[in-house]
């Protein structure tokens, strides 16, 4: 480890993102207990279905200590929590890309939004993927219709109608024949995602495959519950 680290270690030592309890192994991703009691999305429990696109993949259920770390995340500008987020989702990847992706991309936020929160959650998760997966991260789509929060919708027809024509192609972004990750942190009903990869492949790319950290609407489980 080298000195600076070890220094910033001890003056502001590495919580966990999910309980924020300071962990004792400062390489550790989250501690022992959430590593037992989050709710896990395993193997196809892990994968939806989201329109345009070629696989949604999520690690973990969008409730509990998952949520309350996608809001600390969010809400309280916790930047640090990207990184072990993204470890989660990059190892997600792993588990269930049939091939590999060339480059990382997200769903962006809004210029309203972006400068109310200081930072594009999405950007950094996709970032921390694109890091541990050794892959390029490209910016292809910008925002431009600030929307309603999807998870402030209850009908999948809002959520769609929310999301459709909020986003469009970045000028001079080329993506034809690319097989592209997209991330966002939760996928609710699919529909930002989807309108997202809707664009993406009809620019050209030749696969979309979603990533989330996190999948509303899903229960998981955790490892005590798979012991049983």
């Amino acid at each position: 480890m080298k000195l600076g680290t070890a220094i910033l270690d001890l003056l502001f030592p590495p919580k966990c993102p999910f309980c924020r309890k300071v962990l004792e192994d400062p390489r550790a991703q989250l501690c022992p207990d959430c590593q037992i009691k989050l709710p896990w999305l395993t193997e196809r429990a892990g994968e939806r279905k989201v329109e345009f696109s070629d696989g949604c993949y999520s690690p973990l259920a969008y409730r509990d200590r998952v949520r309350e770390g996608v809001h600390h995340f969010k809400f309280h500008r916790c930047r640090a929590s990207a990184g072990p987020f993204g470890t989660l989702m990059a190892q997600c990847a792993q588990d269930h890309l049939p091939e590999e992706a060339d480059a990382v991309t997200w769903a962006p936020l809004s210029r309203k939004r972006l400068h109310q929160r200081g930072f594009d959650q999405a950007e950094l998760l996709a970032r921390a993927v694109g890091k541990k997966l050794g892959l390029p991260v490209v910016s292809t789509l910008e925002k431009v219709r600030n929307t309603q929060p999807q998870s402030s919708l209850t009908e999948t027809a809002q959520r769609q109608a929310n999301a459709r024509g909020a986003y469009r192609l970045r000028p001079g972004v080329r993506v034809e024949g690319r097989r592209l990750l997209l991330v966002d942190d939760v996928v609710t009903s699919g529909s930002t995602l989807g309108e997202c990869a809707y664009l993406l492949k009809q620019a050209g790319a030749q696969r979309v495959w979603c990533l989330a950290l996190a999948q509303a609407g899903q229960k998981g489980k955790n490892t005590e519950q798979r012991k049983n």
